[in-house]
């Protein structure tokens, strides 16, 4: 997950983090995988070796719940239906356990480029 982001610059300036979290607040509820019951990680695509790596990282629980809540929401989709106030993803419950594990498999690559692009020199 190569893209830039401004989350690091907006967290280390509290002033732009009160300004920006009603915005962000919004624009979570206005994008409704909330509303179908999944979390934020469960929308990042499984193209790359990254994200499947990550994917069998997971564990066995948070696995099975993952699968659970996209079958859950595919099934909402196909009959253009929300799910109940109860059963949908709560502001708090919605955190990331994917993201983390796709940053360690990143910085994990970039290290091992870095020892296999070592070259060592003779005295």
């Amino acid at each position: 997950m190569s893209q830039p982001s401004l989350a690091g610059y907006i967290v280390k300036r509290p002033w732009l983090k009160r300004w920006m979290m009603p915005l962000a607040n919004w624009y979570a509820n206005a994008a409704g995988y909330r509303k179908l019951g999944l979390r934020a990680d469960d929308l990042i695509p499984e193209e790359s070796e990254t994200v499947l790596l990550a994917l069998k990282r997971l564990p066995p629980k948070e696995a099975y719940d993952r699968v659970y809540r996209l079958r859950r929401a595919f099934q909402c989709s196909l009959a253009h239906q929300l799910l109940p106030k109860e059963q949908q993803t709560k502001p708090d419950e919605d955190i990331p356990y994917l993201s983390p594990i796709i940053k360690e498999i990143e910085a994990e690559a970039r290290e091992r480029a870095d020892l296999e692009s070592l070259s060592i020199k003779k005295k």
